[in-house]
Formats: structure tokens, C-alpha cells, sequence
């Protein structure tokens, strides 16, 4: 996922149009759920944000640049391209939002499966989180 240079190798073929349509529609959503997921406890923001640069790098140069080059999103993009990277501020901002998510679960929630299938997918998260490489 990083942006073009000169002395790379030939670019591959274009996609089909419907395809590249298709993927550009996919960037734009994602794009849009990791803005919503900005302000939105529990909601991921990272992930959209990297899969919204995947799906443009395959089908508007544009976008990507523009999501490479983004104050916001630029930097996450970029530490996830130098081998999977992720800053100790990043991990940090998910433990707290998953705490506060799992206290509001545990307060309001359901008392059933479906809180400790959330619980134990917030704690394997967390494990792997905290885990990657930082930059």
C-alpha cells in the first residue's frame, strides 16, 4: 500500500470498469463508516481506514493519494505499511474505548452469550493489538 513511484515496476493491468466501480463504491463506504466510527464508541475507525486505501489503490489513485497524504489518515496507513505497524497512542486510544465499551456492556447489556462473545472478542483484540510492531 504504498503510493507509485517511477522506478517501479511496470503498473498491471486497469481493472474493469464495473470492477474498479465496484471497488470505488467499497472505498467510499468504508471511508465513510471509519469517519462515523471516529466519533463513535466501539465502533473501529483503523480498520475502515485501511481497507478504504485498499480498495482505492485498486481503483482511484486519486483517492488514495488523498487518504495517504491525510493528516488524519495518512499516518496509521503509513505505520501499517512498514510491516503492520501500530502506534502506542492508537493502542492506547482502543484499550480506553474498549474499556468504556465493556463497562457500558456490563452495565446495560444483555446477560447472555452474546456479552462474553463481545467480551472475548474485545480481550483477543486487545491481545493482538498490543502485540504489533510499533513505529
Amino acid at each position: 500500500m504504498t503510493p507509485p513511484s517511477d522506478d517501479e515496476s511496470p503498473a498491471p493491468r486497469p481493472l474493469p470498469w464495473p470492477l474498479r466501480w465496484l471497488l470505488l463504491a467499497f472505498a467510499m463506504l468504508s471511508l465513510a463508516l471509519g469517519i462515523i466510527g471516529i466519533v463513535v464508541p466501539g465502533m473501529p475507525t483503523t480498520v475502515f481506514i485501511l481497507m478504504a486505501a485498499w480498495a482505492a489503490a485498486r481503483s482511484s489513485p486519486r483517492l488514495y493519494r488523498w487518504l495517504w497524504n491525510h493528516r488524519l489518515f495518512g499516518p496509521p496507513l503509513r505505520n501499517w505499511s512498514q510491516g503492520g505497524k501500530v502506534s502506542r497512542r492508537a493502542k492506547w486510544s482502543a484499550t480506553i474505548v474498549m474499556a468504556i465499551s465493556t463497562a457500558i456492556l456490563l452495565m446495560f447489556g444483555p446477560r447472555n452469550w452474546a456479552l462474553g462473545a463481545a467480551l472475548a472478542c474485545m480481550a483477543c483484540v486487545l491481545a493482538w493489538l498490543w502485540r504489533r510492531p510499533e513505529p
